[in-house]
């Protein structure tokens, strides 16, 4: 009897620990959560009318995807009222958390707060919005260097030649875009004139501000015109209807300057068109794999990497540090960057893979 009760506590005893065993290994998980739940992610993407968005949201669904995370993609379709009820869907599905990709900055903040009163934290990728929002991070390549780093390489091809340019915008307000060409401005002006980089920024932006008041902006010193600027939404069929009356205005150019690469494929063919021949493509900053094979035909100078792998594969990085690690999520810096280069010829099989 003795032995039968000695053998009876010592399977007891080993059942428990067997039991024990099997909870811990259920619960974890690895997603900080208990069991097999997954945590729900949103994104809300401007548009999906160009291949760098679309690249976007599949490079999001991948990396996403890869952490066994589910992924939901809400278009908004270029409409900011489309995308502020998006926002809301994600957060009465009680989202973990949000990845969001503006169309305004300002009008984007009432709903980034909203999702951060709910305890939702807001990743922004691609662009960056209005002061005041309580967003966790804005994750995007680094368009202020992208765009000097361009400006230098060009500003060392033309030397003491004259610049008479028209530049290709995309859309007004836009922090991105401005960065973009500011930060082209900046290389220029600082490749040709030899002042430092600080002064160059402040040159640069002083020149920003006459192109914005004026239509056209002289830097003398540089023998740098910008004669025109025109706003082509980012794609290449706007950027043709952008750049057509520019061209006709402006003859004698030598360069068309872009804010990205799928409005210089549109000034391109309305350069075609106009019969205007040897005039230099530079983009303040993209990637894409169509403006890579260009430069690798020399038909196309340099364009700043911004890819859109990069980006999301940092933001979901983050994302896994809050989500997973437990990290703070206010304890990031406003702006997060991808490490910024200007692709031209002598470069560009080192970053083709990462085009879109």
């Amino acid at each position: 009897m003795k032995k039968k009760s000695l053998f009876s506590l010592l399977l007891g005893v080993l059942m428990a620990v067997l039991l024990v065993g099997c909870n811990s290994s259920e619960g974890s998980s690895g997603d900080g959560k208990s069991g097999n739940e997954k945590f729900k992610v949103g994104f809300a993407i401007k548009t999906q009318d160009s291949p760098y968005f679309v690249s976007l949201v599949d490079a999001v669904k991948e990396y996403a995807g890869a952490k066994g995370w589910d992924l939901t993609v809400l278009d908004a379709n270029g409409d900011t009222t489309k995308e502020a009820e998006n926002m809301e869907t994600f957060i009465a599905q009680g989202m973990d958390l949000i990845f969001l990709d503006s169309i305004e900055p300002d009008a984007a903040v009432p709903s980034i707060n909203k999702a951060a009163e709910a305890g939702i934290g807001v990743i922004n990728l691609d662009s960056g919005v209005g002061e005041g929002a309580k967003d966790i991070t804005t994750v995007y390549s680094d368009n202020k260097q992208n765009g000097r780093l361009v400006g230098l390489t060009y500003a060392e091809k033309m030397a003491d030649k004259e610049i008479k340019s028209i530049i290709l915008s995309g859309a007004k307000g836009n922090v991105a875009g401005m960065e973009r060409r500011t930060g082209l401005f900046a290389g220029i002006i600082e490749g040709k004139t030899g002042i430092t980089e600080e002064e160059a920024w402040k040159q640069a932006e002083a020149f920003d501000k006459e192109l914005t008041s004026k239509g056209k902006a002289t830097h003398a010193e540089a023998k740098f015109t910008v004669a025109g600027q025109g706003w082509g939404n980012w794609t290449e069929e706007e950027g043709l209807k952008a750049s057509e009356d520019l061209i006709t205005a402006n003859p004698g150019l030598t360069t068309v300057l872009g804010e990205n690469d799928h409005m210089l494929f549109g000034a391109m063919t309305a350069l075609k068109n106009s019969g205007a021949e040897g005039v230099d493509i530079v983009a303040a900053a993209d990637g894409a794999k169509a403006a890579y094979d260009l430069i690798k035909e020399d038909k196309y100078y340099a364009t700043g990497e911004n890819s859109p792998y990069k980006v999301a594969e940092l933001g979901v990085k983050i994302a896994e540090e809050i989500l997973v690690d437990g990290k703070d999520m206010w304890s990031y810096e406003d702006i997060t960057l991808t490490k910024p280069a200007a692709v031209t010829k002598e470069n560009v099989d080192e970053y083709y893979e990462f085009g879109f």
